[in-house]
């Protein structure tokens, strides 16, 4: 393994390469750009370093609490294929003993804080879009927040120099994630799996069935009894969002990845083709999903005891978890009627 002297040393050899490449393609985004180097976008964020970029540190939610004084922010949570964009205010920012929260008007997050590894200011006062990054131990983003016009850069400022972390060096080392240990199909108790599965009382107990039974979150969806997890067309979100927004039912859009999961709840409205993405733009949200790389979607039956809970669930060809979509509920309500006609129209259309 390089020193850290020696990698400090190749800080600016990147921090040059990336900006000769954004003068040859100034539209590539840093995570396309650092794929482009041969980096993470972690260690291209970090060789900007004393050079408009600042590294920052402390409890994770202290800092998250100290973004309300921000203001209307974009708070932006993506993973390989899917980007999701909400435009608000930090509120009411907790750290649990497993997940934290942000459960503002707008802000909705999920936050799995063991994940978060190193973080960073980017841009100062003069910078057209100033941002608070997060990154994992490999350095890939787990969650990202810029300014608006309407956000307070003094305010970003002090923020800045309250989390100053004494390492300032432009360097982040990747180390590896450990991967989460599955068991093949053949070693599933497949008959208890489905008990528990029909057991449940409440939605959130399904990261806990995985985690007992062993079971990645695409292999639960093969292995489910056919009334819990039903396969449909590659083109069922694409249906279903159309449908949402010609008849104006409040949906939940959940995006994440393994440090993160970030929710719209609402209506949605305007859906727009750019290549392989297709967007939402709507005032205050935007969501930007690779529908190429849809590789598997099902319709998700969960039994509560409010009544049954039902999401469309989309997978990547990384068998990743793309995104969810369910009606939108609060805990204690029942699921909504139109979502329940909504969704079981979009399925009945066509199964994959």
């Amino acid at each position: 393994m390089q020193s850290l002297d020696t990698l400090a040393g190749t800080a600016p050899a990147l921090a040059a390469r990336w900006a000769a490449l954004r003068e040859e393609r100034p539209q590539l985004r840093a995570r396309d750009a650092a794929a482009a180097l041969g980096v993470s976008e972690g260690e291209l964020v970090a060789s900007g370093t004393g050079a408009g970029t600042t590294r920052i540190g402390g409890e994770w939610s202290t800092i998250l609490q100290a973004v309300e004084g921000l203001g209307p922010v974009m708070a932006l949570t993506r993973n390989e294929s899917v980007v999701h964009e909400k435009i608000g205010t930090y509120q009411n920012v907790s750290a649990g003993s497993h997940v934290g929260l942000a459960l503002g008007a707008d802000i909705d997050l999920r936050l799995f804080y063991t994940r978060w590894k190193h973080g960073f200011a980017v841009g100062g006062a003069d910078h057209p879009k100033p941002s608070l990054q997060f990154f994992d131990a490999a350095g890939t983003a787990v969650h990202k927040i810029y300014l608006t016009d309407d956000s307070d850069r003094a305010a970003f400022a002090a923020l800045t120099d309250r989390f100053r972390h004494d390492d300032q060096a432009p360097v982040l080392i990747p180390e590896a994630v450990a991967a989460k240990a599955v068991l093949d199909d053949a070693e599933i108790d497949v008959a208890g799996f489905h008990a528990g599965w029909d057991a449940m009382e409440d939605t959130h107990q399904f990261f806990g069935l995985l985690k007992t039974h062993r079971l990645d979150r695409l292999q639960a969806m093969r292995l489910a009894a056919p009334a819990r997890a039903e396969p449909v067309a590659h083109d069922t979100l694409r249906r279903l969002l159309t449908r949402a927004a010609a008849g104006g039912e409040s949906i939940m859009v959940f995006v994440g990845n393994p440090g993160c999961i970030q929710i719209h709840t609402g209506p949605v409205h305007t859906l727009k083709d750019a290549g392989p993405w297709l967007n939402l733009l709507d005032p205050g949200f935007n969501l930007h999903l690779r529908e190429d790389r849809i590789a598997s979607s099902w319709i998700v039956r969960k039994p509560t005891k409010d009544g049954t809970v039902t999401s469309l669930e989309l997978f990547d060809v990384d068998g990743t978890l793309m995104a969810m979509l369910f009606g939108a509920r609060k805990p204690g309500q029942p699921e909504r009627a139109d979502w329940r006609a909504l969704i079981d129209a979009v399925g009945a259309e066509a199964v994959a």
